[in-house]
């Protein structure tokens, strides 16, 4: 009896030696085998989300407008203090002051000239507005393609292992060529989707400010067409 329990005990301290050891990676050193290529996509993820967060700021900033700005315009016009409306164009620096003020500087000439005045000026602005936003366009593009560049890169190191190993095939071999194809793939798929979100949704902002500046440019050519009180 005593035979049989050192028996199930050494079974029981074999078997617990015998238990594999959990093996834990941190996302570092899993980035670490995805070679220069990871270097690069983190270079880009950088540069996404710099231009993200300053363009966002910036459209967000031009897009607040005063809500009695186009009244006390229209009242300036018809009292004919043009002067005293050019003073609060200039003191709001924003796209749809600088159109008015534009506007307002072109007043006497032929309404066809003011409207292509402001439609110059407007455009100028929309223009400022995409700055860099090509950028986010060709990273969003570009870093899946390189995350598959680096798959390429990984399976063609494992295949090149496995025919320098001849018949002493080892898994551990493979392993680098094959976590680099993978890891370089998911970086490239995660940097090209949030910088395509982030891409679509400074194009949307903008998109938005250009009706905003239409309809304004519209109200101040409506404006001129106003009888004065």
């Amino acid at each position: 009896m005593l035979k049989l329990y050192f028996l199930q005990l050494a079974n029981s301290v074999q078997l617990d030696e015998a238990e594999p050891t959990e093996i834990s990676l941190s996302i570092l050193e899993l980035a670490m085998k995805g070679g220069w290529i990871i270097g690069v996509l983190a270079v880009f993820s950088i540069i996404a989300v710099y231009i993200f967060f300053e363009r966002y700021f910036v459209i967000l900033k031009a897009s607040r407008e005063d809500n009695n700005f186009m009244n006390n315009i229209r009242d300036f016009i018809h009292s004919g203090r043009v002067d005293a409306a050019l003073v609060l164009c200039n003191s709001n620096n924003s796209p749809i002051s600088k159109m008015i003020a534009k506007g307002l500087q072109r007043i006497g000439k032929p309404l066809s000239d003011i409207n292509t005045a402001i439609e110059n000026v407007g455009k100028l602005e929309v223009a400022r507005l995409e700055k860099n936003i090509a950028g986010l366009a060709t990273i969003s593009g570009a870093a899946p393609m390189l995350g598959f560049l680096g798959t390429v890169i990984g399976m063609i190191k494992a295949f090149y292992d496995m025919s320098m190993a001849g018949n002493n095939i080892d898994i551990s071999l493979l392993s680098s060529g094959i976590y680099q194809a993978m890891v370089t793939t998911v970086a490239g798929l995660i940097v090209g989707i949030i910088a395509y979100i982030c891409y679509n949704m400074l194009v949307a902002r903008i998109e938005k400010l250009v009706y905003k500046l239409e309809a304004r440019a519209t109200e101040f050519m409506d404006l001129l067409h106003e009888p004065a009180k």
